[in-house]
This record gives C-alpha cells, sequence and structure tokens, in this order.
C-alpha cells in the first residue's frame, strides 16, 4: 500500500468511527480552554475536567484570576499534579493577558508561546479548537500511532507534527489530531493493546511492530500453556 493509500484509509476510517468530534477538554471560551489544557500536562483529561469547574466557578476569566493568589489557585488544582508550576503560569499569564491583550487570548503561536507555562503543544490545541486555525498538536497518542502506523519514525514530537502536516491535507488537521486521539484511547493503547481491535494498525501497521505484537503475544501464550501444566 502507497503512503498516499495509507493516508486515504486512515482518513476515511477516522471519519467513519467519529463522524462527530467531542472536545476532549470541557470549556466554554478561548480563555477557559487555555487554562485546561495548561493544567492537562502529564494528567488525565477525566482528572482535569473533575477540577475546572471548581477552578471556573471563582474565576473564568484573567481578571478574576488575577484576584486569586498563586497558593489559591495551587490548592484548588492540586489533584492534576504539578500544580506549583501550573498555578504560577495560571496566574502568570492571566496578568499578561490583561496587560498586553487586553484581557483576550491571543491567536498567533508567537504570542501564545510567550506565555508563562505554555509551550508549543498547547498552542497549537488553542488555535485549533477554539480559533480553527489550522494545526496539529500532537500529544502521546499521535506520536504513538504516527510510528506504529509508519508515518513517522518516532524519534520525537516534533519531527511527528511535521510529518503529520506534510501527509495530511491541512482543511482536515484539527479534525484529524482529536480522532487520532480518541482513536489510540479506544483501539490502539500504551497498554492492553489488542490488535484484532485495532482495524488501522492490522492493515497499515509498521511490519517491525506487527512483528513484535505477536512475538510478545506468543510469548504469553507459551508462558500461559507452561504455567497450566505446572
Amino acid at each position: 500500500m502507497l503512503k498516499s493509500e495509507k493516508v486515504e484509509f486512515i482518513i476515511n476510517k477516522l471519519e467513519e468511527l467519529y463522524p462527530s468530534i467531542p472536545v476532549p477538554l470541557d470549556h466554554k471560551d478561548p480563555y477557559t480552554l487555555l487554562i485546561a489544557v495548561l493544567m492537562s500536562a502529564q494528567s488525565t483529561d477525566v482528572r482535569v475536567n473533575q477540577i475546572t469547574p471548581l477552578l471556573f466557578a471563582k474565576a473564568d476569566n484573567p481578571y478574576d484570576m488575577v484576584k486569586l493568589s498563586v497558593e489559591e489557585i495551587r490548592e484548588i488544582i492540586k489533584p492534576v499534579g504539578l500544580s506549583p508550576m501550573k498555578s504560577k503560569g495560571i496566574h502568570g499569564l492571566s496578568k499578561i493577558l490583561i496587560e498586553r491583550h487586553n484581557g483576550s487570548v491571543p491567536q498567533t503561536y508567537e504570542e501564545l508561546e510567550e506565555l508563562p507555562a505554555v509551550g508549543h503543544k498547547t498552542a497549537a490545541v488553542v488555535l485549533s479548537q477554539a480559533f480553527g486555525i489550522p494545526a496539529f498538536p500532537v500529544d502521546t497518542h499521535i506520536h504513538r500511532l504516527m510510528y506504529r502506523w509508519n508515518l513517522s519514525n518516532g524519534k520525537n514530537v516534533v519531527q511527528t507534527e511535521r510529518d503529520a502536516k506534510r501527509l495530511f491535507p491541512e482543511h482536515k488537521w484539527n479534525d484529524l489530531h482529536l480522532q487520532i486521539i480518541w482513536y489510540g484511547r479506544e483501539y490502539s493503547p500504551a497498554r492492553g493493546w489488542d490488535l484484532n481491535k485495532d482495524v488501522i494498525t492490522s492493515t497499515v501497521g509498521r511490519k517491525s511492530v506487527l512483528n513484535d505484537y505477536y512475538k510478545t503475544l506468543s510469548r504469553k501464550r507459551n508462558n500461559q500453556i507452561l504455567s497450566s501444566k505446572k
């Protein structure tokens, strides 16, 4: 299968599975999305969605957020992890949004990445999901699947993003990055992976990945057989 055929197959299968695409992080506007994405670093979307309502009940805009102390923010968001860094980032970026952007979230990579605790991936998520600007944020699921599907070498997320943008049509980026995340969670996880349920990888997957999967499966079965004979 040619790479272009792989890409077409992946797009069609994801469209079939996710015709309407839920957004993982609950938010109501660009600011609350920015805060939610910042909080999601090394945490789960489920946990973040449990904590953001508590924070946003006190402050859902930069003007109210700066009225809270860093310590108050930290106490609220502690369950999501990395709260010392995240609370400083939330307070600091809220102050900058007021001082430099009239309280609004900017719409460029450069301006977003100048904000405390906001990296390239966070900026890309905000641009794509809040403003509809074509972007391809790469998280662990996308990084894993781009390698499994032999569309990127898996060396780093920068290369994975570059490859994704090169291979997939720009008008599909915003949908695809979410569709791939959902697919990775449901059908092609890092742990507990069942290739029989993963139609995309079983169809277009990297040969070495498939071989390793079957070797591991065979080893597990042999160990089960040996254990049952004891």
